[in-house]
């Protein structure tokens, strides 16, 4: 094993390690609303980033790749667009969390290849094969299986999944180092983010104007614990296969999985293990058909 694929590896298990751990961070916010999370994640991601462009001499860079993203209407919209749908998957994420979903939330990270799959027919005319299709249709059976039973969609799952397909599809459209992209995308947001807690200050405080100071340091460290795991994840992808990349993105879903059932206590019930059996005989079935490639 050579040391670039040595190093990738590591990048890519620090950055799954990471996601997967994220519900422990939240749930430390437990007692600040999710929407005041949410807004201070995006302040304090521009604040990071910022520092980090800085620092890394990557300023002029970022500032080219904004000109060119913004210079044309497509590609504009579309990073408007991404920015959207990062935010109500991160709005969705911060509060399943507090809800005690996390469960749910795991489901909705394991859902995510096969959605892309999906989205992957329907925006870009992609062809599936007969292992790929049986893939999409275990995933199928398995939200079937919660409508039926418990009388309703799995909302958060569905929501999770659904926003960070649309997110990768729209990346697939504008080409920019990671950090000018979540530098943008949280700037775009940051004047709501920063709006939304001015408004709370003016009727009757906001988590700021409250909060001991533990509180205010976990606030702060939002933009690390969002920025951190993403770049040591471009790390891995530019010295790694994308399919071993593939195998590595489930590490994060199975420890949000172990974490919402042995740390937090959430039911796992057997309508529930159905449909992770379905989804997961579905994720067997699309790992096949990439090895067999």
């Amino acid at each position: 094993m050579d040391k670039n694929y040595r190093a990738g590896i590591l990048y890519g298990l620090g950055a799954y390690l990471l996601w997967g751990v994220l519900p422990i961070y939240w749930k430390l916010l437990q007692h600040v609303e999710a929407m005041e999370i949410l807004a201070s994640r995006f302040l304090w991601s521009v604040a990071f980033v910022s520092f980090l462009l800085i620092v890394t001499g990557r300023l002029q860079t970022f500032v080219q790749e904004m000109k060119a993203i913004f210079s044309t209407s497509k590609t504009a919209c579309c990073m408007v667009l991404a920015a959207i749908m990062i935010s109500f998957n991160w709005g969705i994420f911060i509060w399943a969390v507090e809800a005690g979903r996390i469960v749910e939330t795991s489901m909705g990270y394991y859902i995510n290849p096969l959605m892309n799959v999906l989205f992957g027919v329907v925006f870009l005319r992609e062809r599936l094969d007969k292992l790929q299709i049986a893939a999409v249709l275990c995933a199928v059976f398995g939200i079937g299986v919660i409508i039926v039973q418990n009388g309703g969609l799995p909302w958060v799952a569905m929501g999770l999944s659904v926003t960070f397909a649309l997110y990768s599809l729209l990346k697939k459209i504008i080409i920019a180092q990671p950090l000018t992209s979540i530098m943008i995308e949280t700037l775009l947001i940051s004047p709501l983010a920063a709006g939304y807690l001015y408004y709370l200050s003016t009727q009757g405080g906001n988590v700021y104007q409250v909060c001991d100071t533990q509180t205010m340091l976990l606030l702060a460290g939002a933009g690390v614990v969002t920025a951190t795991p993403l770049l040591l994840f471009t790390a891995c992808a530019r010295k790694l296969p994308l399919k071993l990349v593939g195998f590595l993105q489930y590490i994060s879903p199975s420890i949000t999985l172990l974490l919402g059932v042995f740390v937090y206590g959430e039911p796992f019930t057997s309508t529930i293990a159905t449909a992770f059996g379905c989804i997961w005989l579905g994720l067997l079935l699309f790992i096949w058909s990439q090895i067999r490639c």
